[in-house]
């Protein structure tokens, strides 16, 4: 898969705290990736965008 026109943003879940954050790139069309932003050569995972927003609509348990 080509991801070099993904545009990246920090997630808004990810601290401020020097490096334990993710990334989003939802910009490709048919695919959201995640990377972690400590190893941005590392793996990338994808998700089918119904599934992502699935994940991030869902309410925590506390």
């Amino acid at each position: 898969m080509d991801v070099s026109g993904a545009h990246w943003r920090k997630s808004s879940r990810s601290g401020n705290n020097g490096g334990d954050c993710v990334e989003v790139a939802d910009n490709l069309g048919g695919v959201v990736l995640v990377r972690d932003t400590k190893d941005r050569d590392g793996g990338t995972l994808a998700f089918a965008p119904s599934a992502w927003r699935a994940f991030v609509t869902r309410t925590p348990t506390r």
